[in-house]
């Protein structure tokens, strides 16, 4: 990526950044959770607002710089300790990602249970040929990432903020195309697993039983 010899930033980082007034309200809210001189401790939460201001605003959720500054002014703490936060936890996204930010699990139960599949449907249906390349539409990143904790139900997509489970190659391939038609399915499994039930339902516990009658009563 070009540098911005005036600035020093990467190009793609916009020189400033202000919050808008959904975030505004938010803040509001967040803040009241700690008491006077912990406000440091809201760096997560302002974070996670900043990356979804800009998935409204932009249509690409990250965290640019600039909004780590104002995050540290807010928090009246100093910007390193929020660039500390933010490149420690790899929910954050540092630079643009695509519209539809696809982050597979590849650790042991996925693996097992086929996300090489779920990989190969992504770099397929998205024309992309490895991790961290965004669709030359822009609508997907494809990202590598460690436990989703839904191991469960493997292998697991998330996008964006919400998981998708039990996937094979055709099924990974036809929820991207209902993304793509703007269409995006409700998250959970793709087969109608309820929960973490056994495939096919329920196997222990099939039948409502009657509580007994509280201590006392007729």
């Amino acid at each position: 990526m070009s540098e911005d010899v005036r600035t020093g930033f990467e190009a793609f980082q916009p020189e400033t950044f202000a919050f808008d007034e959904q975030s505004e309200a938010e803040i509001e809210k967040i803040l009241r959770k700690y008491p006077p001189g912990r406000q440091a401790s809201a760096v997560l939460p302002l974070l996670y607002l900043v990356q979804n201001q800009m998935m409204r605003q932009t249509g690409s959720g990250w965290v640019p710089r600039a909004a780590m500054d104002a995050v540290a002014k807010r928090l009246e703490m100093p910007p390193i300790r929020v660039y500390e936060v933010a490149t420690f936890y790899t929910m954050f996204q540092l630079r643009p990602v695509g519209r539809f930010h696809l982050q597979v699990c590849t650790t042991t139960p996925c693996w097992l249970r086929g996300s090489d599949q779920v990989v190969a449907a992504c770099k397929q249906e998205a024309g992309i040929r490895g991790f961290g390349e965004t669709s030359a539409d822009g609508l997907f990143t494809l990202s590598e990432v460690e436990c989703l904790g839904a191991c469960v139900n493997a292998p697991v997509l998330q996008i964006n903020n919400d998981l998708y489970e039990d996937l094979d190659a055709e099924r990974t391939i036809a929820l991207l195309q209902a993304f793509r038609r703007g269409e995006p399915p409700p998250p959970g499994s793709t087969i109608g697993r309820i929960g973490s039930a056994p495939e096919g339902g329920p196997m222990t516990l099939i039948s409502e039983i009657e509580p007994p009658p509280a201590p006392g009563a007729e």
